[in-house]
């Protein structure tokens, strides 16, 4: 920690120390109908999320989708829900991340410390950032853990980074963690998982199906990098496992509304995989750092019914990196590399 000498009867400063803040999309606390509503709220709310014009969006929000929406997102939250802690599963695993990312650190320095927040939900942004703050970190690196960066993820969470620091008179040194979609260390990992995932099962997926978060395909049009992104860490994967484009395949899911988004989707392909005679599945979701609603109740749910539904007999969803070993080394390798210069 870097001394500040202060003039006699100076007011008491902290100063010195390292942040790093863990950023994740969210999740709402509860499964009940308000908690549901709340989360859906804010998060639907977001300008980054959906870019239709408030005039026609706000009526469909809050006349239709908040009136029905949260009763059937509760009840899939529940077949998902970490009743132990009473909280998604997403929030356990931040919190362990964040925890073990914090005892890594401070065998690197005793200055460095971590705290972890959700873009929707809690714990929120601004109040991390001013723990981080009190404990006297004047530097902070704040990282989204989202591999592919969308302005609907990594720049949401960004933009509520930045409007916490707009309302302090000392605001820290910032630095933003960039995506990680190719980073070396997330490939092997990636890699890794599939490898050991696949050693544990009684049968060989004839099919490995690459799942990313979809998004209007408007937005792609609008110059996000995201589609791209995520057909690197496609390739890049299947290079690394030695599979061709057709034991690999690529789609995406989580569409929600009438506009078109990326193609092909996730539960359009499971169906025609199955169709076509394809009796052994495997789904892996690389655009998740965390296992949550998406992949669990969606991928091992939905997409499992549907698969089985048309002639599937053999399905398997690989987890995500979550806090594993594996999962740890991308988050520090990131982190230290990013930290240079400051440790």
């Amino acid at each position: 920690m870097r001394e500040m000498k202060l003039p006699a009867g100076h007011v008491p400063v902290k100063t010195g120390k390292i942040g790093v803040l863990l950023m994740n999309l969210g999740t709402p606390d509860g499964t009940d109908y308000w908690s549901m509503r709340r989360y859906l709220k804010e998060f639907l709310s977001d300008r980054r999320v959906i870019e239709t014009s408030r005039a026609i969006w706000w009526p469909i929000l809050n006349l239709i989708i908040l009136q029905t929406r949260p009763q059937k997102k509760g009840k899939d939250y529940a077949t998902i829900w970490n009743t132990e802690k009473d909280e998604s599963f997403l929030k356990t695993i931040t919190r362990n991340q964040a925890e073990k990312l914090a005892a890594h650190l401070a065998g690197v320095s005793p200055d460095i410390h971590v705290e972890w927040a959700m873009r929707y939900g809690n714990p929120a942004i601004k109040p991390a950032i001013e723990r981080l703050m009190a404990e006297g970190c004047d530097r902070i690196l704040a990282f989204s853990l989202y591999p592919q960066y969308a302005a609907a993820t990594t720049a949401t969470a960004n933009d509520h980074v930045f409007r916490a620091l707009m309302e302090m008179r000392w605001q820290p040194t910032l630095r933003i963690a960039p995506p990680y979609h190719d980073e070396p260390a997330y490939i092997s990992a990636l890699a890794q998982s599939v490898r050991n995932h696949l050693a544990t099962l009684d049968f060989e997926p004839e099919v490995i199906l690459t799942s990313f978060h979809g998004m209007p395909k408007e937005y792609l049009l609008k110059g996000d990098p995201y589609h791209c992104q995520c057909a690197k860490t496609w390739r890049l994967l299947r290079e690394e496992l030695g599979y061709s484009p057709e034991q690999m395949m690529m789609s995406f899911q989580s569409r929600f509304g009438p506009d078109e988004w990326l193609k092909p989707y996730t539960d359009e392909t499971v169906e025609a995989l199955a169709k076509r005679g394809v009796k052994r599945l495997a789904i892996i979701a690389p655009a998740f750092s965390a296992d949550c609603l998406e992949t669990l109740e969606e991928l091992d749910g939905e997409n499992r019914h549907i698969f089985e539904a048309h002639g599937g007999e053999k399905f398997t969803y690989i987890p995500c990196l979550n806090e594993s070993d594996l999962g740890m080394k991308v988050i520090t390798t990131v982190v230290e590399r990013e930290l240079k210069g400051w440790v």
